[in-house]
């Protein structure tokens, strides 16, 4: 593994309607934090739901800018999920490390947004992040995020979670060319894929792991879940943890969300009903 970048940290749900988006996944059983709003030149904003050490966040563009033209590009064709983010230790000399590995990256960014806290105050929450200059595979952006002020992004009492979130439980990544497209990833993180079955692999990542699988594994992987609406490649799982899946079962029927049953234990949103990701819930 990198020395000065993590396993992930979060990952990115791009949508067209930000609020919307949020009421979804607060439907589901979420807490969603307040919408945030990145500084000026990004351009956007986001809704962020934290869970105990890894996240994923709600993206919007809230005004065109030069930042924001990658995900303006994307937001034509569909909602879901664009990128998988890396944590940092230290932004500079991750971007350093990964150069030296071969793979060109763009400067480091720095960024923040304000954040109300529970008492009250505001504060603002700041960031450290650097791009790679090209995407690791077809529709897939990793990127690395060092947080500078954790306390102002995991907020007391924005982790306990309706439908007993705790974490995510991997990142599914739909890939013509699974091997490649792991051996890749893997060269990145300085990791090593693991064969699961024909057409899927497993890259570490010293946290939730990124699966990468073709289109015939992600069907047998879901039965009968509708997965219309999913790209030819990306990211395309957000994957969650829960203590309790019969809670998430209730919330989503409670919010007259539609799910099916996951082959081998866990439920599922269909892209349909969750802006463009397969939302799937399995036990701890």
């Amino acid at each position: 593994m990198l020395e000065h970048v993590g396993g992930i940290d979060h990952c990115v749900v791009l949508v067209r309607d930000l609020d919307k988006a949020a009421e979804t996944f607060a439907r589901a059983g979420f807490t969603v934090a307040p919408r945030g709003v990145h500084s000026a030149h990004m351009g956007t904003g986001n809704n962020c739901v934290m869970l105990e050490r890894d996240y994923f966040e709600i993206l919007g563009v809230l005004t065109p800018t030069e930042a924001n033209a990658k995900w303006r590009a994307v937001l034509e064709t569909r909602e879901g999920m664009t990128a998988i983010a890396m944590r940092a230790h230290d932004a500079e000399k991750g971007a350093a490390e990964v150069a030296a590995r071969g793979i060109p990256t763009m400067p480091v960014m720095r960024f923040g947004r304000p954040v109300d806290m529970p008492d009250g105050s505001r504060t603002e929450t700041r960031f450290n992040t650097f791009h790679l200059v090209d995407p690791v595979a077809p529709g897939l952006r990793i990127f690395a995020c060092q947080h500078l002020t954790p306390g102002a992004t995991w907020v007391p009492g924005s982790m306990t979670h309706a439908n007993t979130a705790k974490g995510l439980t991997g990142i599914e990544v739909l890939a013509a060319d699974p091997a490649s497209v792991a051996a890749s990833i893997a060269k990145l993180l300085d990791s090593a894929p693991e064969v699961i079955s024909d057409g899927v692999l497993r890259v570490p990542t010293s946290a939730a792991p990124i699966i990468v699988l073709n289109r015939a594994a992600l069907a047998a992987r879901y039965g009968a879940l509708d997965l219309a609406g999913l790209p030819d490649a990306g990211p395309v799982t957000l994957g969650i943890t829960v203590a309790d899946l019969a809670a998430a079962q209730a919330c989503l029927t409670k919010a007259g969300l539609p799910f099916s049953t996951i082959p081998g234990g866990g439920i599922a949103v269909a892209p349909a009903a969750a802006h463009g990701v397969i939302l799937a819930f399995r036990a701890a």
